[in-house]
C-alpha cells in the first residue's frame, strides 16, 4: 500500500512496511525505482531502524525522495486498529461494528495504546485523555467493548 504525493521537488512516499522485514520487493522496489532510489538502502535502513521493534508489525513510513535521488524516511507508530487487535487477542475486528462485538479491553489497555501513540510528532500536541476517546472510537469501530 503506498501513496505518493509531490511537495515542492521533493516526492513523498506513503508505505505500510512491517517492522524488520523490507525488501526490494513490490511494493517497495517499484515504489522507490520510479523515483530512481535504490530499493536496498532503505531496506537496509529500515530494518535496522525497526531492529527494536517484534517482527512484521505493520509500521506507516513517509519517504521523502529528494530530487538529487537521495532520500529520508520517518517512521510512526503501528495503527491503532492493529494496536487494538493485538491487545485483545482477535484476529480481525466485527463485520457488523457496533451490534457485534468481537472482543473486550480495559480502560488500562486504552490508555497503554494512547501512550503509544502519543510518540507520533502528529499527536503529540493532543492530551493523553483525548487519545484515550480517540482510542476508544477506534476500538468501538473495531467490535471492541471497553469495560472499566
Amino acid at each position: 500500500m503506498s501513496k505518493k504525493a509531490t511537495s515542492g521537488s521533493n516526492a513523498i512516499i506513503r508505505m505500510l512496511v512491517g517492522a524488520q522485514k523490507a525488501t526490494p520487493s513490490p511494493p517497495i522496489g517499484p515504489a522507490l525505482g520510479q523515483r530512481g532510489v535504490k530499493s536496498m538502502d532503505f531496506c537496509k535502513q529500515f530494518n535496522e531502524r525497526t531492529k527494536k521493534i517484534q517482527p512484521g508489525t505493520p509500521t506507516p513510513t513517509l519517504i521523502t525522495v529528494r530530487p538529487d535521488r537521495t532520500f529520508s524516511f520517518v517512521t510512526k507508530t503501528p495503527p491503532t486498529s492493529w494496536l487494538l487487535k493485538r491487545a485483545a487477542g482477535i484476529e480481525k475486528g466485527a463485520q457488523k461494528p457496533g451490534s457485534e462485538v468481537v472482543g473486550e479491553l480495559s480502560l488500562k489497555h486504552i490508555y497503554e495504546i494512547a501512550l503509544i501513540k502519543q510518540q507520533d510528532l502528529h499527536l503529540q500536541h493532543i492530551s493523553l485523555e483525548n487519545l484515550c476517546k480517540t482510542v476508544i472510537g477506534s476500538a468501538k469501530s473495531v467490535g471492541i467493548n471497553v469495560v472499566p
